[in-house]
């Protein structure tokens, strides 16, 4: 998945923010109301960065992605299922697999290396063991972090199990070099003898944002491959390869005593840093290289073939950089000929146009090479209709099952594509690919909507735009929310009285430049950009629409408040309400639209449409909460949601839910009330009323009396129910909302496992 500006900025910030607020136990036992749950098919969605298939079980692989968790493959269902749904929010770190290791002697066996970023606020990883592929783990806690979601976390397999002993494993790091546990995971210890390849970290140029900087830095060890043939049953390999994202310096090294000593491999081209290996069992090791660990644009790259047997090595690219450059990704040994293999190109442009990345096939052990590609493959992508217009990008991992030479499959950005057919490329006829994802479910979802008629669910999404849900078994027909096609969309909104009418905003894909706002009045069906913006670079940000479609209110990221009350083609600024304010729309006055300042006191309200805004104290009991960096000294945001949101049927009625509490106002925020047994709030929604009651049902992700989980509330916040369990969880949640119309369903935005929905299970 693209690391993305509210992808790194929400999660980075917010994983430190994972402590409890302490709480008054009520004297009612809280509830639990059990749910059924499944995810909203989009497919894909996000970066699966490695595929790993067992060596000795056919069928058995795994899936690792960047954000979302990872993934095993049921190979009579035909899909792909979670392995980490039962992350908690203070474990959400582990959300991040920077990589997995399968035991080729023992096929019940995977471990995962989880931990999302390397910064200070960032808790360390972990290493989650199993003996039963996944369905249980145990836990190790390391000393050290893992970055599953920064630079070069396409590359290899840095955690890898010794072939011929299963107890031993090793595992490559970011920063903290190479570490060994000799008992299957249980402990861990640094392995002093392997060389010392810390990397500082590169400084940014004069103006330059630190960020970019940091994206030219290596990846620390991206791999470890053992070679088989150096051991026996029971008798530890003693050949062992580890590759390090360095330019310019040493950066594979071998050991040939079960790790005692280590030695860097003389006339390596160290020009490049290492991406990703494979040993072929001739003996000979290919290397797929480029000069940044990726997955960003990099200048050049190789692809290299070193003979572990003479010592020789050799330059096997299938393709010289070009003008523009290009780096090499991965690199793939057929393990039924090791004179067979495949690599892919990394952000290859073609004639000035990006996005042409291929494979390319050998079968002389890269002497001669055939492009797969660009020699007439087709795609299916019925299976996940959105990417039929989305190019092929960060294929970092490509593998060729070791059962099936035919069938090969390749990571994107956006899930991945296998194909059954890959030797048709040797006899000159085209391969035909189809999309692999289904299962894998790695979209962050940034609001949600279900409106009163029409779909069931439509979606604002980051790096793919939105979706319509008519069917939520079925992924959304493709250009479900386009024109103009976005790549974030931040807000949707539609009108309370005419839900046919939907407005988003967001920012148009750089692929597909064009207004950054879009709306439907046939609910969702079709779609249509305005005639203008309130200013030629208004993007993102806050949308709210009138309960009857006569006016809509945007607040673009740091811009003041418009609206509009003719679709777009005019726009006034809003007066009395600061810049970046999120308005929201009362659900059945059109005339009155919301605001607040939360930390500064004041709550606004407009009564002409949102053409003036008066500011009234925000009187709430027990005073203001404090801001962010008074309750939490490491970080200054505590990742709670700090809004208002309007009642659907009652005229100035007001729900905020602040990160530490939830208050209700009936007058139009004049006065406020507490529920004192909500501690913790992180999403709060409404849905259709229970039946027997005029309220609607209310819906919680936080704390209620002490228990951390997604509520349900039938009677205006005064009970609670638990509506999941803890097998399903899913690390961060940002966003809830029920569905009006139908009792009991409530949609789940994750950060990185997609939109889930839940219906009671004894429905």
């Amino acid at each position: 998945m693209f690391i993305r500006p509210f992808k790194s900025a929400v999660l980075a910030l917010m994983l430190f923010c994972v402590c409890s607020f302490a709480s008054a136990q009520s004297q009612h036992k809280l509830t639990s109301h059990p749910y059924t749950w499944r995810n909203v098919q989009i497919v894909g969605g996000g970066f699966v960065d490695g595929i790993i298939f067992h060596p000795k079980e056919k069928g058995l692989r795994y899936a690792r992605t960047d954000i979302g968790g990872a993934y095993r493959w049921n190979d009579l269902s035909n899909h792909w299922e979670p392995l980490l749904d039962w992350v908690s929010y203070p474990d959400l770190n582990l959300m991040g697999v920077e990589s997995i290791a399968l035991d080729p002697s023992d096929p019940d066996r995977v471990y995962f290396a989880c931990g999302t970023y390397t910064n200070p606020h960032t808790p360390n990883g972990a290493i989650l063991r199993s003996r039963d592929r996944g369905r249980t783990f145990q836990r190790t806690n390391v000393p050290f972090k893992f970055g599953g979601n920064e630079t070069g976390r396409g590359n290899g397999e840095r955690l890898a199990v010794d072939p011929n002993d299963g107890n031993i494993l090793y595992l490559g790091t970011r920063h903290d070099g190479l570490w060994k546990s000799a008992d299957a995971g249980a402990t861990w210890n640094r392995v002093i003898s392997f060389p010392d390849v810390t990397e500082p970290p590169t400084a940014p140029k004069p103006g330059e944002n630190p960020w970019v900087a940091a994206q030219t830095r290596g990846a620390g060890i991206v791999f470890v491959v053992f070679d088989p043939s150096s051991g026996a049953k029971a008798k530890p390999s003693s050949t062992i390869y580890a590759g390090v994202s360095l330019l310019g310096r040493d950066n594979l090294f071998r050991s040939t005593d079960a790790g005692k000593t280590w030695t860097p491999i003389p006339h390596e081209p160290t020009q490049y840093r290492p991406h990703r290996a494979a040993l072929a069992s001739d003996g000979n090791l290919y290397i797929a290289y480029g000069t940044l660990p990726g997955p960003w644009r990099m200048p050049d790259g190789a692809v290299w073939k070193f003979n572990t047997k003479s010592g020789e090595w050799a330059d096997v690219t299938p393709e010289k950089p070009n003008a523009e450059g290009f780096g090499w990704a991965a690199v793939s040994v057929d393990a039924r000929n090791p004179q067979v293999l495949i690599a892919s190109s990394f952000d290859r442009h073609v004639g000035g146009k990006g996005d042409h990345d291929d494979i390319y096939r050998s079968t002389d052990g890269g002497g001669t090479w055939k492009p797969v590609l660009s020699s007439g493959a087709t795609f299916d992508a019925s299976l996940a209709p959105y990417v039929s217009d989305t190019p092929i990008h960060w294929m970092f991992d490509i593998e060729i099952d070791p059962f099936d030479s035919d069938h090969a499959m390749f990571t994107t950005g956006y899930g991945g594509w296998e194909t059954f057919d890959l030797s048709d490329v040797d006899r000159g006829k085209p391969t035909t690919w189809s999309v692999m994802s289904t299962g894998i479910e790695e979209t962050v979802a940034l609001d949600l909507l279900s409106p009163p008629q029409g779909a069931h669910l439509i979606s604002a999404i980051g790096d793919y735009g939105g979706f319509v849900h008519w069917d939520l078994d079925k992924p959304s027909p493709a250009h479900s929310s386009q024109p103009p096609l976005f790549g974030n969309t931040t807000s949707v909104a539609c009108a309370e009285s005419k839900p046919e009418v939907v407005v988003r905003v967001g920012r148009a894909s750089g692929h597909h430049p064009g207004l950054n706002i879009g709306y439907s009045v046939d609910g969702g069906k079709t779609w249509q950009p305005p005639a203008s913006m309130p200013q030629p670079d208004s993007a993102l940000g806050n949308i709210a629409v009138s309960s009857d479609a006569s006016t809509w209110v945007w607040t673009p990221e740091r811009s003041p408040v418009y609206l509009t009350r003719d679709r777009g083609a005019t726009w006034t600024e809003s007066k009395g309400v600061p810049a970046d304010s999120r308005i929201i729309a009362d659900r059945v006055n059109p005339q009155k639209f919301y605001g607040l300042d939360l930390f500064g006191g004041k709550l606004f309200l407009s009564t002409d449409g949102a053409a003036t805004f008066l500011a009234q104290p925000l009187r709430l009991p027990n005073g203001l909460p404090k801001k962010a960096t008074e309750t939490h000294p490491r970080g200054d945001d505590r990742g709670g949601q700090d809004r208002i949101y309007a009642t659907p049927g009652r005229e100035g009625d007001l729900w905020l839910a602040a990160f530490d509490g939830l208050y209700h106002s009936a007058d139009a925020g004049k006065t406020f009330t507490r529920f004192p047994n909500v501690q913790e709030i992180h999403a709060f929604g409404f849905g259709k009323a229970a039946p027997n009651q005029t309220s609607p049902a209310l819906y919680l992700v936080g704390i209620v009396r002490g228990t951390r989980g997604i509520f349900r509330s039938d009677n205006s916040a005064r009970t609670w129910v638990r509506i999941n369990d803890d097998q399903h969880q899913w690390g961060l949640i940002l966003h809830i909302t029920g569905d009006p119309k139908d009792y009991g369903r409530v949609y789940v935005g994750t950060h990185g496992r997609g939109i889930v929905y839940g219906d009671p299970a004894t429905r």
